[in-house]
């Protein structure tokens, strides 16, 4: 056998292998009839952890239906922004969803399904504020107090892009809000979703135009990396949702 026929049989029977694994993977969790799904639970609407343990939100409404598309029941496991990538590659749940944004840091641990929302950085400011903070450039002015939470992708876009002004972070994504109503921070930088969501949420909060993101992003789910039959299944059934309507349907729930 030449060089080349050893070298076309090895290639051939490793991806013969990687397919049976991956097969498996999605076999498993029809098997074991439970997906499980990393969240951090503080994000809404995405993913919101309630007191008495359950989750509700935009992505728990929609990832109920993928695993009910699979004939499974959702497990929800909490996590936290600074260890959601430790989370999942090690292997605490089967897909990550709450918000997540696409960054080429995380692809490079894991693998993304097709994005499901495009959510750029927004502003979230005191109303009366609106006008003076529009732009990066103005916020990133000595004296202007900005708060970030940790570990995801606002705290790397606050640190990238706030040198001069003031930049806290704050732990606990739910109170988070209360430090700029209350005048401990200006401004508070996240996905223009959820700054729609919190203006409503808290009088006296504003996004700064919403429909403008300071820098564009997507939003999409983990997924284990390498595993091409996972994608597939979840990319299409992405796909299936939309054009059937139910996307829409849950998203007008959790948005308007």
């Amino acid at each position: 056998m030449s060089l080349f026929s050893r070298s076309f049989v090895a290639t051939a029977l490793l991806a013969l292998s990687c397919s049976a694994a991956q097969a498996a993977s999605l076999d498993e969790v029809q098997k074991a009839g439970v997906l499980k799904v990393c969240t951090p639970g503080d994000y809404k609407p995405f993913s919101f952890a309630l007191p008495d343990g359950s989750f509700e939100g935009l992505d728990v409404d929609l990832v109920a239906s993928l695993a009910a598309s699979l004939g499974v029941k959702p497990q929800f496991v909490k996590t936290s922004w600074a260890k959601l990538m430790d989370d999942f590659t090690g292997g605490a749940c089967d897909i990550a969803v709450g918000g997540i944004s696409v960054t080429l840091e995380r692809q490079k641990r894991a693998w993304f399904s097709v994005p499901y929302m495009v959510n750029g950085k927004t502003p979230l400011v005191r109303c009366a504020d609106v006008s003076r903070y529009q732009t990066v450039a103005a916020i990133d002015q000595a004296g202007v107090k900005v708060v970030a939470n940790p570990g995801g992708s606002n705290e790397r876009f606050a640190r990238a892009n706030f040198k001069t002004a003031q930049l806290t972070i704050h732990t606990d994504n739910i109170t988070i809000f209360n430090e700029v109503l209350s005048g401990r921070a200006d401004v508070f930088v996240t996905e223009s979703a959820e700054t729609l969501v919190q203006q409503k949420l808290n009088p006296g909060l504003c996004a700064v135009n919403p429909d403008k993101p300071l820098q564009y992003g997507e939003m999409a789910y983990l997924l284990p990396r390498g595993d091409t039959l996972t994608k597939a299944y979840v990319d299409q059934w992405l796909h299936l949702i939309r054009a059937q309507g139910d996307y829409q349907r849950i998203t007008a729930k959790w948005l308007n």
